[in-house]
């Protein structure tokens, strides 16, 4: 595991790193299922699914440490395993593993801004959850990478035409949310309406949110900033 200090603090590390751990619990709840099937074994002691960020898997006790170095996964997964129709019993070791997902990423992501939270969420809502893919076979969304010799020996196919539209639907029903949300929000320098088709900054003292390109903000420039003060702010601190 890894230690606290290595661990991802910028939201693309971060993302990467839920990513990575998702890839691998798929993995192992859909191309090596009849293996994570036999590791669960009910005699066995509490076990817990683990996705590591080289996209692998493993099935083992959890941490002794209290508290743990990261949240730990839901405990006893393999008592289910013989007591439950199989697809049952592999959407409910799903759910358990998409709250941990979240658990961990957010644990990783305390101390980012409120912009760097809203966009980590938004990047990780952006993926079907554990739970969708191994219920209802949604498109996985993941790039396959390298075997790295573990437990998972799969592959994650790329996406097919078929789930290139399904991305698409997602992108179209996440834009009309994200038009729902912020509505009524005007821009604090043009006055101008929320366009989910325009690259919007919020600035994290006066949380008013401005159109990029009046504060002269590409989204790329924004990727630096660690703490956006639009001009007003700016201004106020320079003040004697």
């Amino acid at each position: 595991m890894a230690s606290i200090s290595s661990s991802p603090r910028a939201v693309e590390e971060i993302f990467k790193d839920y990513s990575a751990r998702r890839a691998g619990i798929l993995r192992a709840l859909i191309n090596d299922v009849e293996e994570f099937s036999n590791l669960c074994d009910p005699e066995k002691e509490n076990l817990c699914l683990y996705g590591h960020p080289n996209e692998t898997w493993e099935v083992n006790l959890p941490a002794d440490e209290v508290p743990p170095e990261l949240p730990e996964p839901a405990l006893g997964i393999n008592f289910a395993r013989d007591g439950m129709n199989n697809i049952d019993w592999l959407s409910l070791v799903a759910v358990h593993s998409d709250c941990w997902l979240l658990a961990v990423a957010y644990f990783f992501g305390a101390r980012l801004n409120r912009n760097e939270r809203k966009r980590l969420h938004s990047l990780i809502n952006d993926l079907p959850t554990v739970f969708e893919v191994v219920a209802e076979r949604k498109p996985i969304k993941d790039k396959p990478s390298a075997d790295n010799g573990s437990k998972s020996r799969g592959s994650i196919q790329r996406t097919s035409d078929v789930q290139a539209k399904s991305t698409a639907k997602l992108a179209d029903e996440s834009c009309d949310e994200d038009e729902e949300e912020h509505g009524e929000t005007l821009c604090g320098c043009c006055d101008g309406n929320y366009n989910a088709d325009e690259f919007w900054i919020g600035c994290d003292i006066c949380e008013r949110w401005f159109h990029g390109k009046c504060v002269k903000i590409t989204p790329a420039k924004a990727e630096g900033i660690k703490q956006y003060k639009c001009p007003a702010c700016n201004l106020k601190r320079h003040r004697p």
